[in-house]
């Protein structure tokens, strides 16, 4: 019987990944993963009868096919998200466990169904899927102090900012050796304390992000910003870094950051406010490769052709009259 993990290769992914497996113990496993906005990881999985497969941070809705193509052949789905779903099938090769619910990521689910025996990593994929509200309070309630909690923080941040890139070769490490590094890691402080892996984010962080924050508005309206970065390494990174910076510094103001992808057109990831009565997700979706969650969505490819309907369309859905 095989093992196999399919795990967003951002931070929520990686750290429910490792939660699980600090809990299993030793395994052998395989993985699938990728790039963040690589989603469709089920299409990839080979598994048969009586194989196990765990679905990761991954939308069931953009993985149905491949996921009742392996219910189709007996393999045993586990599936932890909190992305849009529709309608979960049933089946009894099937356990998920979706919450949609803005306050959640995968991890903290993952966290809740190992009764808290692992929750620094959730703490720390909190910090990075764009919660640091939920993360500082779940940290708190754990015991930890200001300083480690700011060091969950930056980890979380920069296991995140690594996952963004048109392809692995965008990123400072492909997450399924990323996987690997934290492996041997109960705690995540002691990740950052040990491992060069954690240095070499951080400076390739910091590096990157200088250069993101320099890049200036392109439209704006009351409540509704866009901004665009050049087609370069280092934009590929920053995009939901910067995203998520933007969102936490005009919280009443959706953020719309674009990508020039190498090939043409752009990748957009879209922020909206807690109050908004659109979610971030239901925008995304209006257009063929979007999707998300509520308050976090994104689109993986939109033509240039489509850039001023979609900035037409941002504004009036967003912008406040």
């Amino acid at each position: 019987m095989k093992k196999i993990y399919a795990f967003n290769g951002d931070a929520d992914g990686l750290c429910a990944l490792q939660q699980l497996r600090l809990a299993s113990g030793p395994e052998q496993a395989e993985f699938v993963t990728g790039v963040k906005r690589d989603i469709k990881l089920l299409e990839r999985v080979r598994a048969a009868a009586g194989d196990s497969v765990t679905a990761l941070d991954i939308s069931m809705d953009s993985n149905r096919a491949g996921l009742l193509r392996l219910l189709d052949v007996g393999a045993k789905v586990t599936y932890f998200d909190h992305h849009h779903a529709g309608e979960i099938p049933v089946h009894d090769g099937l356990t998920s466990h979706i919450d949609l619910s803005v306050d959640v990521c995968t991890s903290i689910l993952v966290d809740r169904f190992l009764g808290g025996r692992f929750s620094a990593w959730a703490v720390t994929a909190a910090f990075g899927d764009g919660l640091p509200a939920v993360g500082r309070a779940m940290g708190t309630a754990a015991g930890f102090e200001d300083a480690k909690l700011a060091s969950l923080e930056t980890l979380g941040i920069c296991l995140n900012y690594n996952a963004y890139g048109e392809s692995v070769s965008d990123l400072h490490f492909d997450p399924a050796e990323l996987a690997e590094q934290i492996r041997p890691y109960d705690d995540p402080l002691d990740f950052v304390v040990d491992s060069s892996a954690y240095e070499r984010l951080v400076q390739g962080y910091r590096a990157d992000m200088e250069s993101a924050r320099g890049v200036g508005v392109t439209r704006e309206a009351p409540g509704a910003m866009i901004v665009i970065l050049p087609d370069e390494a280092w934009a590929r990174r920053a995009i939901g870094v910067l995203a998520n910076e933007l969102m936490h510094g005009s919280p009443e103001s959706a953020i719309s950051i674009l990508s020039v992808k190498s090939g043409g057109g752009y990748t957009a990831s879209v922020r909206v406010p807690r109050r908004s009565a659109v979610g971030a997700d239901e925008f995304c979706r209006e257009f063929p490769t979007g999707g998300g969650r509520r308050g976090a969505g994104g689109i993986n490819h939109l033509p240039e052709s489509d850039f001023d309907r979609f900035a037409a369309r941002f504004e009036t859905t967003f912008s406040v009259r």
